[in-house]
């Protein structure tokens, strides 16, 4: 059993491996591609003997990529504040209070993760042309949010259900503390695992949107780095040094942000996706 055990342990490894350098390759090629000069036409699998980064600074000039990470921090971190405290303050008491009224809210919330979200763009897009918010941060983030609640809800409750005991706020009120303040102070901060999660979940899907982007955000002023790489990458096929150079800066802030928060990522998921 033992032999066994380690070798499907040894098979396992190997896979994830395999699995981990098939996913590498993808931005290993677009790291050498970006270091090299444009008329260096050797293997793209071959990594460069010098050292420039003249295509990154040509690429963010040229593609004004200032402007566009400004506008996707400013959406994506909007949304995600919205997401963490609007999510987290409706799953506590629906994953508390056991009625049948917020049994039927939950599942509602529940169904509407299998709805995929452009099923609405028509009248969504009209409604926000009637409103006069086209254009404009603020629909972006309340889209990005009305499209990622759902899942937020499901994935709070899930742990507030599974991990968080109820005896902690019930010392809480015999201490005389209200109920915003037994969550704000004694479930909130308990929640880290889960935010983790919801961040990184959110954060990549909200960054890497084009389909909402390219409909609400038209005018180049609020273009987000999806449609402003778009652009430049229809204006640049010929010169892939330059477009690899702004997709490789385009995906670092979301890889700096899952290193950062990758060990609550696990415990996070796991835990919130029980006792729905």
């Amino acid at each position: 059993m033992n032999k066994l055990s380690k070798s499907k342990k040894t098979i396992l490894t190997i896979v994830a491996f395999i699995i981990c350098i098939i996913h590498i390759i993808p931005f290993y090629i677009l790291a050498t591609t970006s270091l090299k000069v444009s008329n260096d036409f050797s293997s793209r699998w071959l990594f460069p003997d010098y050292f420039t980064l003249e295509n990154f600074a040509r690429a963010w000039e040229r593609a004004n990529l200032t402007n566009a990470f400004m506008n996707s921090i400013i959406i994506t971190a909007g949304a995600a504040i919205l997401l963490i405290l609007v999510g987290s303050m409706a799953a506590y008491p629906l994953a508390r209070v056991k009625t049948r009224l917020n049994k039927v809210v939950y599942y509602i919330f529940i169904s509407i993760m299998v709805i995929p979200p452009l099923t609405a763009l028509v009248p969504l897009y009209q409604l926000v042309v009637n409103m006069g918010m086209v254009n404009t941060h603020e629909i972006a983030i309340f889209n990005n949010v009305a499209a990622y609640l759902p899942l937020t809800i499901f994935l709070y409750a899930g742990f507030i259900r599974s991990t968080i005991p109820k005896e902690l706020e019930e010392a809480a009120k015999i201490d005389g503390a209200s109920t915003l303040g037994i969550f704000f102070r004694v479930i909130f901060p308990l929640l880290k695992p889960v935010t983790a999660t919801v961040l990184i979940i959110s954060c990549v899907f909200i960054w890497n949107d084009y389909q909402f982007a390219i409909f609400f955000l038209q005018d180049k002023s609020v273009h987000t780095l999806t449609v402003t790489l778009a652009s430049f990458f229809g204006e640049n096929q010929n010169n892939l040094n330059l477009v690899a150079a702004a997709a490789l800066m385009a995906s670092l802030p979301m890889i700096v942000l899952f290193l950062i928060l990758q060990k609550y990522f696990i415990a996070g998921l796991s835990s919130g996706s029980v006792k729905g």
